[in-house]
């Protein structure tokens, strides 16, 4: 295996920056993605900020990853893949978040940088610990013991007033924390204490601070401002023979489940003629344009952008598409394209099913996309589906194999010699805050197994399709960190301390059977509809009783059409 260095070299050696860095200025920053470099490197907000940083006279900017090698390469000083300097001598180390379960990952960081992991252990000549992203839009409290401010918003509306801010006065920890805690969206947890019950329960926040200590989150309002594409190409990346352009923020059809539909309301699509702008500079780099967007058939233009990729010897790969929405011409463009697998995801397997989640979804259409597909040249179909969906019933379940056989069976009947495999991707339900699925609870893990266990052996029979099934102990610890307070702290230390029994650490601490809180308190309990939820001091604009509204109507399997973000105000993001 080559030494830390070498491998640094190399990757440093194979990328190709794509945008001009400024000088360096007297704020070093050290930008941390807290998982591996192929996985950090294909993220479009992490190459966002690191634009933004680097791009700014003011800042000397730097990257850092987790290590990827063997486990002893653990045991060494985290430090960043440009300058190779300890990440604990920088200014500010600032964590880009996507996703929950890369928070254990900030603990393992910090440890590895040799920076005390909780904030009040920290001296005056530590770094400041910042963080962003959209898993702490949603929740942040898990990590509020170990950052000391978080930028609950869009990078590029904010990170510029927090650099104001920064720079305003001396360099210090405390002096910068002082100024930028003053950033609308900044949230600083030091200034809140939260106040439980006698069973337990949170009753309310006390605030020592300016304001009345309610969080705003930002959002870039016009997104044809920022062009979000690739801004290192990086081939040892995930989806490193891509370049990618960023199309929309949000969703206009209010999956219930789904937090991207809902936080980051109201839903943004950018112009044709910006995407335009964005793939041809891709095509100058990458034969194959990777289009992001959080559902990407109901993108204005989307046929004639995927069909001007072809005409221009490209390939348009989208991220997943809405079967309804998927019109012939968009599935003509994606055969042409040469995708030779496009991902549909009909989330659930019964029309009952659907309609309490608001997929606004038919079978008949499902199959009629799928039947456009193959027939455009479409070669394998992902169907992706979760069990464990608040009112699931065994017919439910068994419908996910009735549907891919329709599926199956609809696609090998268009007189095609040969179509690809069906992969179906099957994951267990994790409820998310700021949804209207906020209060459910995870489904518990022996009878999530006993579904999942039948679903594989019943759809690996059909002969063409393949599975793959997210662990319910992933989807645990996933469900945790998206619903916990600032109690799972203890816990992350703990699962930090044995990083390769994670597992068997949670066991130990399920049931109450230690000074810790119960994990499964916030895992498998169902929150009251007026219970004071760890997250309810950030304001998305969202009114919660519009999520308790959606919430009933899931109940009663009745839909919600999708955003008229002209007319309508229900929801209170427009």
């Amino acid at each position: 295996m080559p030494r830390l260095d070498d491998r640094r070299l190399a990757r440093l050696g194979a990328e190709r920056r794509l945008f001009a860095a400024g000088p360096s200025g007297p704020l070093s920053v050290c930008l941390v993605y807290p998982n591996t470099y192929p996985v950090g490197m294909a993220n479009l907000g992490f190459q966002a900020v690191l634009r933004l940083l680097a791009a700014d006279a003011r800042v000397a900017c730097d990257r850092a990853f987790l290590p990827d090698g063997e486990r002893d390469s653990w045991s060494r000083p985290l430090r960043s893949l440009e300058g190779n300097r300890a990440v604990g001598d920088f200014d500010v180390v600032a964590f880009s978040l996507s996703f929950e379960t890369d928070y254990l990952n900030v603990l393992h960081c910090l440890r590895l940088a040799g920076i005390p992991a909780r904030s009040r252990e920290r001296g005056a000549r530590a770094p400041l610990v910042i963080a962003g992203g959209p898993a702490t839009f949603l929740n942040p409290e898990p990590l509020a013991e170990f950052v000391d401010l978080f930028l609950i918003g869009e990078a590029e509306e904010m990170l510029g007033e927090f650099l104001d801010r920064a720079l305003a006065g001396s360099l210090g920890r405390e002096a910068i924390l002082e100024r930028s805690e003053e950033v609308v969206g900044a949230y600083r947890p030091g200034r809140h204490t939260p106040l439980y019950d006698e069973r337990g329960d949170l009753a309310g926040v006390r605030y020592d601070g300016p304001g009345n200590g309610r969080v705003r989150r930002r959002f870039v309002e016009d997104l044809d401002a920022f062009a979000t594409n690739s801004e290192v190409l990086a081939p040892e990346a995930v989806f490193g023979d891509m370049y990618l352009v960023e199309t929309s923020r949000g969703c206009e059809w209010g999956c219930r489940f789904c937090a991207a539909g809902f936080m980051y309301r109201p839903v943004r699509y950018r112009s044709l003629r910006t995407l335009r702008e964005s793939v041809a500079r891709g095509l100058q780099q990458r034969r194959t344009i990777g289009l992001v967007g959080a559902e990407m058939a109901s993108l204005p233009g989307v046929s004639a952008l995927c069909q001007e990729v072809a005409g221009a010897g490209g390939r348009a790969s989208p991220s997943s598409l809405k079967a309804d929405v998927i019109t012939p011409a968009l599935a003509a463009a994606l055969g042409r394209n040469g995708n030779r697998s496009v991902t549909v995801a009909p989330e659930a397997g019964s029309e009952r099913m659907r309609r309490v989640i608001n997929k606004n979804l038919t079978e008949p259409e499902i199959l009629r996309a799928a039947e456009w597909l193959v027939g455009g040249g479409v070669e394998s179909l992902k169907l992706y589906f979760m069990v464990g969906l608040p009112t699931e019933a065994a017919d439910d379940v068994a419908g996910i194999v009735e549907l891919t056989a329709r599926v199956r069976e609809r696609v090998r009947s268009g007189g095609r010699a040969r179509v690809g495999r069906i992969l179906v991707s099957i994951n267990p339900f994790v409820p998310k805050p700021w949804t209207p699925f906020q209060w459910e609870p995870m489904e518990a893990i022996p009878s999530l197994k006993m579904k999942l266990a039948a679903l594989g052996r019943e759809l690996a029979a059909m002969p063409g399709v393949e599975v793959e099934v997210e662990s319910p102990r992933e989807a645990y610890l996933q469900t945790l960190l998206s619903r916990g307070d600032r109690r799972t702290a203890p816990i992350l230390e703990r699962l930090a301390a044995e990083p390769d029994a994670w597992w068997s650490t949670l066991k130990r601490l399920r049931g109450g059977r230690t000074e810790l809180v119960d994990p499964d308190r916030f895992v498998h309990r169902a929150y009251p509809l007026d219970a004071v939820l760890p997250w309810d001091f950030i304001d998305h604009t969202v009114d919660k009783r519009y999520l308790a509204a959606e919430r009933r109507k899931a109940m009663a399997e009745v839909e919600t059409p999708p955003c008229d973000t002209a007319t309508c105000h229900t929801c209170g993001a427009c």
